[in-house]
């Protein structure tokens, strides 16, 4: 008797809780609300306003038949790709010897990466500039050396030293989980496999990366809608004839003053980092980031 007496009382206790959860929930709602879903709700409906009035889906239309728009979403993505794939290759290679080459400074290192990430892409890119710029270090000693007028180092300019500024800066997001899932592999499994005779190459092979594919995957994949997303990086190299989606709202908005066709590029880089989003969500839960 006394148990079906206490029950109720649990329950009105459970959803008293359930209420209360629910009022502490509504601040931030409202908030996201106000701050994010408000101003993008905006911009959807800016894009389907042409600028002589009314709701319709011209600026679309437009855009999509627009070559510039076109060369936006394939340098966008190539971009993003080879960058992504760069810092796959460097960041596996660079978390390798953090995690089992032992090595003095191993330490500040590892810790140097949690630094790095703080950084802003602009002062890597600067950085960059600073050495490789027409008129940065290497092509001084360069020019001072041989007595040249100009250095050969114009890499910067190009889409590839976007795509080298990108593999620079978004590297280390690729390096942290990776530490992260080294640091919790059994080192038993590397002994038994060293003592059967195994080399390193097929240790790495046959035994690490079975363990950190689902760390490279999260990493790669939120290094993937980090460079979609990238503006800093191609506006400070200053590389010639390189139009992201980014990029493209930029342009519209602040140099054409073309509001509409702005916000639909928007709308179409908002679709796809979503779209990418969601793809490193699955993957991070699977790697149980």
């Amino acid at each position: 008797m006394a148990e079906v007496v206490r029950r109720p009382a649990m329950a009105r206790k459970t959803g008293g809780r359930s209420v209360s959860g629910r009022l502490w929930a509504l601040p931030p709602i409202a908030a996201l609300g106000v701050f994010f879903l408000h101003p993008l709700a905006l911009v959807v409906q800016q894009s389907f306003t042409p600028d002589e009035g009314g709701t319709s889906a011209e600026p679309y239309t437009e855009l999509f038949a627009a070559e510039v728009f076109h060369e936006a979403l394939t340098t966008t993505v190539w971009i993003a790709l080879a960058s992504t794939a760069g810092c796959l290759a460097l960041g596996l290679s660079l978390a390798l010897v953090i995690a089992f080459v032992p090595f003095p400074g191993g330490k500040a290192v590892s810790k140097f990466i949690d630094v790095f990430l703080s950084f802003p892409s602009f002062l890597i890119t600067l950085a960059l500039l600073f050495l490789y710029g027409t008129t940065g270090v290497a092509n001084g000693l360069w020019t001072g050396a041989t007595g040249a007028a100009t250095g050969p180092f114009d890499f910067l300019t190009t889409p590839w030293g976007v795509v080298l500024a990108e593999i620079t800066y978004f590297t280390p997001f690729v390096m942290r989980p990776l530490l992260a899932a080294f640091s919790q592999l059994d080192t038993a499994q590397l002994d038994v496999a060293s003592s059967l005779g195994a080399r390193p190459l097929r240790i790495v092979r046959r035994v690490i990366l079975p363990e950190a594919l689902p760390a490279l995957a999260a990493g790669g994949s939120l290094v993937l809608v980090m460079c979609l997303n990238e503006f800093g990086i191609v506006l400070f190299t200053g590389a010639k004839g390189v139009t992201t989606l980014p990029m493209l709202v930029y342009t519209k908005a602040i140099l054409e003053s073309d509001y509409p066709s702005a916000c639909a590029v928007a709308v179409v880089n908002v679709l796809l980092s979503v779209g990418l989003y969601g793809l490193y969500r699955v993957v991070s839960r699977r790697a149980g980031a």
